[in-house]
């Protein structure tokens, strides 16, 4: 009987033990889970560690836009080339090459012509006969001659069979009324835009890229951040479990950590996808692929307002420079289309040989020859077609120059609101960094007033979600201050 007893004994125990073992197992995955899944595809084993540096050469290397303004600039510089060229003489050879089995065939018909003699004068007058009266002769009304020339006819015969030509020309503007020079400046113009352009988008690439890169640290130090803040609320909700185990909480206390707890694991979860995402968008804007595994170099260090610089230049933006090239371009189509309607003078020459066509059986085409040409175009009366064209053409120019105006104002405006953003995100760095240190000695205090009785779970949950609140506005304002240093550099033309 008593050994019956010591085998029940031990079954309980036995049972007892599994029980507080699946229990305990089960609570810790219920409770004590901290590590979420951060990606639904796992990255590679090697991790690529950028600089803010390295992230904007490779964003301006493999930026599609940035890629399409340089062969814009390359395009434009192709053009200049070949605007310059119609300042020198154009060679050109042309040949050509006839074959054909065509023949035409005609007969002069013959027959007796007239006869003419020299008059007294020395002119040669016809050799008719005359009466008795001096009267010329006639028959049937025509004149009759003395004497007749008998023409037998004559066979025509052409054949063109082998035809081949050969020539040689030289053309040479000499006075184009400015048109060539103001083609040429119209081009260099052209390719200064399309570097400026270039500028302008190798600017906007750093910006986005410098987005990115602080969005990915952003992320980062706030993984960081809600991982802290889950360990704290899973040791204090350890804690409360603990004491309701042993009757000194209500199971009311337990779930109300427990919710904190559920919160708290599902911000992480969050932000363990903002930064898989951000590392993905930062791969994106650097041109790497989409599942690479990277990590930035960079904290969020404050930045002072003295690393800014003091000195700038509206002028210097490209846009800017845009606008004042696209206003000396104008300035070349004013002369480039009054020199429509001034005088062209031109001279060309050529020397070719032509070889071929027969007649009866002979050649009459076998020798070179030489031609020159002067040509020259003097404009006279239009009905104020010109003058009309060119004031059109300065009223162009006058609405860029205008307009430049404008942006200049929206410029410096622009440059103002970007110095205010970043002296206010100073501010906001200096007033959350308080703010961090003032919510870490309420929690440190809130915590011994509720191991003391003299603070309630509730208050004491809302203390470590204060602290873990400041902390997240602080990345969040030295983030914000970054970027704003970023946009003021692009604003006055220094990115």
């Amino acid at each position: 009987m008593l050994g019956r007893m010591k085998k029940i004994s031990i079954i309980y125990l036995a049972v007892a033990v599994m029980v507080v073992f699946f229990a305990g197992a089960a609570r810790k995955n219920l409770y004590g889970q901290t590590q979420m899944p951060s990606s639904r595809t796992p990255l590679p084993e090697e991790c690529r560690t950028l600089s803010l540096e390295e992230c904007r050469s490779l964003a301006v290397e493999s930026n599609k836009e940035r890629a399409i303004a340089r062969e814009t600039s390359r395009k434009a510089d192709f053009t200049a080339r070949s605007y310059k060229a119609n300042y020198l003489p154009k060679i050109s050879a042309a040949g050509m090459y006839l074959y054909s089995n065509g023949k035409m065939e005609q007969t002069l018909a013959g027959g007796y012509l007239p006869t003419f003699v020299p008059g007294p004068d020395g002119t040669l007058q016809p050799n008719v006969l005359t009466g008795p009266d001096g009267r010329p002769v006639t028959d049937n009304g025509q004149a009759v001659f003395k004497e007749y020339a008998y023409f037998p006819g004559v066979p025509l015969k052409f054949q063109t069979e082998h035809v081949f030509s050969a020539m040689a020309q030289v053309e040479q503007p000499v006075y184009m009324g400015g048109k060539i020079t103001a083609a040429y400046n119209l081009a260099k113009l052209g390719r200064e835009l399309s570097g400026l352009n270039e500028n302008l988008a190798a600017s906007d690439v750093i910006l986005q890229s410098d987005q990115a890169y602080w969005n990915c640290v952003r992320a980062k130090e706030m993984m960081t951040s809600v991982s802290k803040y889950v360990e704290t609320v899973e040791e204090f909700f350890r804690n409360v479990n603990n004491a309701a185990e042993v009757g000194m909480k209500s199971k009311n206390d337990v779930l109300k950590v427990q919710v904190q707890l559920n919160r708290a694991r599902l911000d992480l979860l969050r932000v363990q996808n903002a930064l898989r995402l951000a590392k993905m968008n930062l791969c994106y804007v650097t041109g790497l692929p989409l599942d690479s595994n990277v990590d930035v170099t960079d904290d969020l260090e404050e930045v002072s307002a003295k690393e800014l610089p003091e000195n700038y230049d509206v002028a210097d933006r490209p846009e800017y420079r845009m606008l004042t090239a696209r206003i000396e371009q104008k300035g070349e189509e004013v002369k480039l289309t009054r020199s429509d309607f001034l005088p062209n003078v031109g001279i060309m020459a050529s020397y070719g040989y032509m070889n071929g066509l027969k007649f009866n059986g002979s050649k009459l085409l076998d020798k070179a020859s030489f031609l020159g040409v002067l040509s020259v175009n003097i404009p006279i009366f239009h009905w104020g077609e010109g003058r009309n064209k060119i004031r059109a053409a300065k009223s162009d120019q006058q609405i860029i120059a205008l307009q430049r105006e404008d942006v200049r104002q929206k410029m410096e405006l622009e440059i103002e609101q970007a110095y205010n953003a970043f002296t206010e995100a100073q501010m906001e760095v200096s007033l959350t960094e308080q703010s961090l240190e003032q919510a870490r000695e309420n929690l440190s205090e809130s915590g011994d007033r509720y191991e003391t009785g003299l603070e309630t779970i509730a208050d004491h949950l809302q203390a470590q979600a204060q602290w873990q609140k400041a902390w997240a506005d602080l990345i969040e304002a030295r983030a914000d201050l970054r970027l704003s240093r970023t946009r003021y550099l692009k604003a006055i033309g220094q990115l």
